[in-house]
């Protein structure tokens, strides 16, 4: 798919059989393929045996305000802040320090309470039509709103934490009024009814039923430079845009890490942690999953890097969250289903 990176982060700890019985065991709502070769690297260098479990995000955050203190996890793994700002409210996660984590990590992508850490970052995007769309008629996420996009607009449901997150950001910046009349906008625009993932936004607009589609970049990536060649024809038929560069930046969102409230195995929870952004784990991260490296000092992968630099919103992403119930209460309003 990506350039791979090999992962020689040694230095920790030599890999010994007297390490065989350390353990950190982690609850991931990543796909194990995009997680599983750094926590295999991290046991190899580190001795520890990472216990992994993977499931969707929202049932295990469920899970672990069901256990509560007697939760085995030491980590939870998910995307978007404003999941991880809900597992810290719920009392599922807990305060650390780490003076490696905060020196490598922008403040604007971590908790202020240091209960969660972004380990990546993406971007949430305008894809457009090449044969449909000049690029020079896109501006901003505001811009979506104006009429001359009628009926030419495809984006995910209500229900997707990336649009919520989206909103909320607005709601952040702009205020819930500003954002309220954006979102009726937008929905007026769009050119069907909300449905599928992100993915499916790229592809229908490749397929022609609309001209614009907001998504992930790291979706796109992994559709441009995968294996699947349908997908592959589909991303590129669309251009990418990053949109108020003017301004504030373009909105991004993280896929972060926190240790649990009732971790069992702290500090090899930290541990693992710190791994995550050492360099090349950072480099391996944006060239396998076609995600930006938080850390200043790494450049993404030459794919992500080809699509050009771009201004990002340096918004503290603890906002997201809590904006979250704000920016549901304008979708329900607005109609956008």
């Amino acid at each position: 798919m990506f350039k791979r990176v090999t992962l020689t982060l040694l230095g920790l700890i030599s890999c010994n059989p007297s390490f065989a019985t350390e353990v950190v065991n982690v609850y991931s709502a990543r796909e194990e393929q995009l997680i599983k070769p750094l926590l295999d690297a991290f046991t190899q260098d580190t001795g520890i045996q990472v216990n992994l479990i993977t499931a969707d995000d929202d049932p295990l955050l469920e899970r672990l305000k069901r256990e509560g203190a007697n939760s085995p996890a030491d980590i939870l793994m998910t995307a978007d802040a404003g999941r991880l700002y809900r597992a810290a409210e719920q009392g599922s996660l807990q305060a650390i320090q780490s003076p490696k984590l905060q020196q490598a990590i922008p403040a604007h992508l971590r908790d202020p309470q240091n209960r969660w850490f972004g380990l990546t970052y993406r971007a949430r995007v305008i894809f457009y039509n090449k044969a449909t769309v000049n690029p020079k008629e896109l501006s901003s996420y505001e811009n979506l709103a104006d009429p001359k996009w009628q009926g030419r607009i495809c984006v995910r449901s209500s229900t997707s934490i990336y649009n919520q997150s989206l909103l909320a950001s607005m709601i952040a910046s702009k205020g819930a009024a500003a954002a309220e009349t954006w979102a009726k906008g937008l929905v007026s625009n769009l050119a069907k009814p909300p449905s599928g993932g992100d993915r499916d936004q790229i592809k229908a607009v490749a397929a022609g039923q609309c001209d614009l589609a907001l998504a992930n970049t790291y979706y796109y990536a992994q559709m441009l430079y995968g294996g699947d060649a349908a997908q592959k024809d589909a991303a590129q038929k669309l251009g990418i845009f990053f949109p108020n560069q003017a301004e504030r930046g373009t909105h991004i969102n993280i896929s972060g890490a926190a240790v649990t409230a009732s971790a069992p195995n702290k500090t090899n929870a930290l541990k693992l942690l710190e791994y995550m952004v050492l360099d090349d784990a950072q480099r391996w991260y944006s060239s396998t999953n076609g995600e930006y490296p938080v850390k200043a000092n790494i450049p993404a992968a030459d794919q992500l890097q080809a699509w050009g630099r771009f201004k990002t919103d340096a918004l503290n992403l603890s906002l997201l969250g809590r904006y979250n119930q704000a920016a549901l209460i304008i979708m329900d309003k607005v109609g956008w289903k």
